[in-house]
């Protein structure tokens, strides 16, 4: 259904970027936490159990350990702790134990728990701004093959000029220039032989 409505346009879902509402009865009062869902997933571990070690928690959630030692440190080691970590300290090692804090209270009845973002290693960086590309890359293609199927021709000119109206982010008209070039290659346009730098659209 949604390619159907947004051609050009890819839908990819994150559901670690999802967040739940937790109930959570702590000996000094109930709470509502407002959490990640890897934190709602390490924190419903301890309905079974008051200690549980770094090992098992790894083991039960199926977690990467990068991301699992952050989700961690949010829950034991932030302004709201509803773990403890023993030893205590602010790094998360294999060897830690975490324990509901039964001595938990706030203020606020509903509570957010804030996650820890991961900083990106300039690897993931680079791979991050190639799918961002490859992504605009379809986004400038998909564009200019609609407005050259509804106009049939234009010139250069008043093309970019559509496609500058038309894209939401920002792009430089020799990207752009390069985009027309593959569509030219792949068939989609010609140029026109009647009109100076015009195309025109190939059904």
């Amino acid at each position: 259904y949604y390619m159907s409505k947004h051609n050009g346009r890819r839908l990819q879902w994150y559901p670690l970027l999802g967040h739940c509402t937790l109930k959570a009865n702590f000996p000094l009062g109930k709470k509502e936490l407002a959490v990640s869902l890897l934190q709602t997933m390490v924190l419903l571990l301890f309905n079974d159990a008051d200690g549980i070690g770094y090992k098992d928690i790894l083991q039960a959630t199926g977690v990467e350990d990068k991301e699992l030692r952050v989700t961690m440190q949010s829950l034991a080691c932030g302004k709201v702790r509803v773990l403890r970590k023993e030893p205590k300290g602010r790094d998360v090692d294999e060897n830690d134990t975490f324990f509901f804090e039964s001595s938990f209270k706030h203020q606020l009845i509903r509570i957010k728990i804030n996650s820890i973002q991961m900083r990106e290693t300039e690897t993931e960086n680079e791979q991050t701004t190639e799918r961002v590309f490859q992504d605009r890359q379809y986004q400038i293609d998909a564009a200019i093959v609609r407005i050259m199927k509804a106009r049939k021709s234009l010139t250069h000119t008043l093309l970019m000029s559509e496609l500058f109206q038309q894209l939401k982010f920002p792009v430089k008209p020799a990207d752009l220039k390069k985009r027309i070039e593959s569509l030219i290659d792949r068939e989609y346009l010609e140029r026109d032989p009647n009109v100076s730098s015009g195309y025109r659209y190939l059904a």
